[in-house]
């Protein structure tokens, strides 16, 4: 119990990196390799992909990469477990069983179940009143399904939709033998799996300051070496690309989240208790993180199909770019007429330089997006008429976009139902059902664990003498969705920065510098432990992924946006 628990990742999406797999079960010992393949988006696209054929609904990768590696994996002795299982885990279990004897390779699969709650929509208050029954309504469930399976001898583990942590924290409770209330062990795990969930994320992937990184190579995959307290180190095995420092860490903590206690179906993991520290070249550790029991019930995914949603970009170049754009707006709207859309959004992008050198240099683009509960109205009724104006709009005009009918899209939104209503099933290879009991209630004294955060230190040296620099010079951030709601993490690169932006970057500043966030509400989270502030824009990205008409619709780009504005910082800091 002193050996560490190793703990890889291989996949951060569907569509990741085909060959992680191989790659890691190549680089180095893994006790477990675990694979990410669920967003809520996802689920929107398997479920459509179930309506066509009952059969599917699973990650079809994921089948592909384990008839590559699967045998590897028997041969090392590494378990795989993995949300790849989707809409249909029984039915991607059953495939695996089927390749796995194909191949002549001896592994038990087993498969974790109860996440489906779509037959009980209805019972469950799950129906909304504008788009009615969901075409998916999936729980996040916790880890214990996983842990059952591996204390059941199973060799793969396939489940539907737990939590991204969960894949983590699931074969550490096996391993480690952990009590369901032995909180801080199942907190820390909990971020380890939070750290490894988005795969090359946490070794230099979409970082921040990626120009420090060996960017020669693509960043390797991320592995944890957690420990029966739940400790853990991150890093990489030796060779792969990209790095593993405090701050790549730190950049993957704050993706995608809330307040500091992280809510999650086995644990509440409080963020700003997690104590980081450089362990050697490419390990960073994870220590002191404390945890709170689950809140009584539980995250449902729901996705619903919203309508029909259609776009067009035209090219502006040269002189009078905001003249050409209303030309545009208003002779298109005024051309579609009674056939007008439900929701129009126009967006400029980019402004020409003085005296461009390039065509390039002297071009923006007009984003026209649509959406209606009518196919018709932003099919080629729309796309149509965007096209007529070719040779009697604006003088250079031209498009990036043809004509086309659109496309359906689908609504997320979020529900909860009581832990108790949740029927979460371990389903061992021998066809046995071991059911996994929800935590009920939350004891009462729990919140007697929390600690208060140091005192801000004052900002040493004179903070008069200040430099009009952009706010990335001295921070970095990652941002994200929940769904229709987008988060902004910021974190600081050493303590006299730490003390100058915690109290300068207000909600208010926030709101200064991004303009677009003022009609919403934002909250603002401090983490001290972790020198960052994490602020959530409510319905900045309007009804989720799918349904969002901005041309960034998962946030992915906001943090770069913030990190780019002019702001006065103090000499000293700098």
């Amino acid at each position: 119990m002193s050996r560490p628990l190793r703990i890889g990742n291989a996949s951060g999406f569907y569509g990741d990196r085909f060959s992680a797999v191989r790659e890691m079960l190549d680089g180095g010992p893994l006790d477990v390799l675990t694979g990410d393949y669920l967003a809520e988006l996802t689920m929107l696209i398997l479920g459509r992909g179930k309506m066509r054929d009952p059969d599917a609904g699973y990650a079809t990768t994921f089948l592909r990469q384990m008839e590559e590696s699967l045998g590897l994996a028997a041969d090392r002795g590494t378990k795989i477990v993995t949300n790849a299982g989707g809409l249909n885990p029984r039915g991607l279990a059953v495939k695996l069983r089927e390749l796995a004897e194909r191949l002549g390779i001896a592994v038990d699969v087993a498969c974790v179940e109860g996440d489906d709650l779509l037959a009980r929509a209805d019972e469950l208050g799950l129906a909304d009143a504008r788009y009615g029954r969901p075409l998916t309504a999936n729980a996040y469930l916790g880890g214990w399904g996983i842990a059952e399976c591996l204390r059941g001898g199973a060799d793969v583990v396939v489940t539907g939709r737990v939590t991204d942590a969960s894949l983590v924290a699931g074969p550490a409770a096996a391993h480690f033998g952990w009590a369901r209330d032995d909180w801080d062990a199942l907190a820390g795990a909990t971020v380890a799996g939070h750290v490894l969930e988005c795969g090359a994320q946490a070794t230099g992937g979409n970082y921040a300051f990626f120009q420090e990184i060996y960017n020669v190579k693509a960043p390797g995959f991320p592995l944890a070496e957690v420990y029966a307290d739940g400790s853990s180190v991150i890093t990489k095995h030796e060779g792969t690309g990209g790095a593993v420092t405090v701050e790549t860490v730190t950049a993957q903590l704050l993706y995608e989240i809330g307040a500091p206690d992280y809510a999650g179906p086995d644990v509440t993991t409080r963020f700003d208790t997690i104590e980081l520290g450089r362990d050697g070249p490419d390990r960073v550790s994870i220590s002191g993180v404390r945890g709170l029991p689950p809140p009584p019930s539980t995250k449902v995914c729901l996705n619903h199909l919203g309508g029909h949603r259609n776009e067009m970009t035209f090219v502006l170049t040269g002189l009078e770019i905001e003249a050409k754009a209303e030309l545009v707006k208003a002779r298109l709207e005024a051309d579609l007429g009674d056939a007008r859309p439900e929701k129009i959004e126009w967006t400029l992008i980019g402004r020409p330089a003085p005296d461009p050198a390039t065509q390039g240099e002297a071009t923006a683009v007009l984003r026209c997006a649509v959406l209606d509960s009518d196919p018709e109205k932003v099919g080629r009724a729309f796309s149509g008429a965007a096209v007529e104006m070719a040779l009697a709009g604006y003088p250079g005009f031209t498009m990036t976009s043809p004509p086309g009918k659109g496309a359906p899209y689908g609504v997320y939104r979020a529900g909860f139902v009581p832990n108790e209503e949740i029927e979460h099933v371990a389903m061992l290879a021998d066809g046995s059902r071991i059911p996994v009991p929800a935590v009920i209630a939350v004891p009462p004294g729990a919140e007697a664990s929390r600690v208060q955060p140091p005192p801000r230190e004052p900002l040493a040296g004179d903070a008069s003498v200040t430099a009009r620099v952009p706010l990335g010079r001295v921070a970095g951030a990652r941002s994200g969705d929940k769904g229709g709601d987008a988060n902004i993490g910021v974190w600081a690169r050493g303590d006299a920065q730490w003390q100058w932006l915690e109290p300068f970057l207000t909600v208010e500043r926030l709101r200064e510098l991004m303009p677009e966030t003022k009609a919403h509400t934002v909250t603002r989270h401090v983490l001290p432990n972790l020198r960052a502030v994490n602020f959530v824009i409510e319905g900045l990205l309007q009804e989720g992924v799918s349904a969002s008409t901005r041309f960034d619709p998962q946030g992915k780009a906001l943090g770069e946006w913030l990190r780019s504005r002019l702001v006065d910082v103090p000499e000293a800091v700098l």
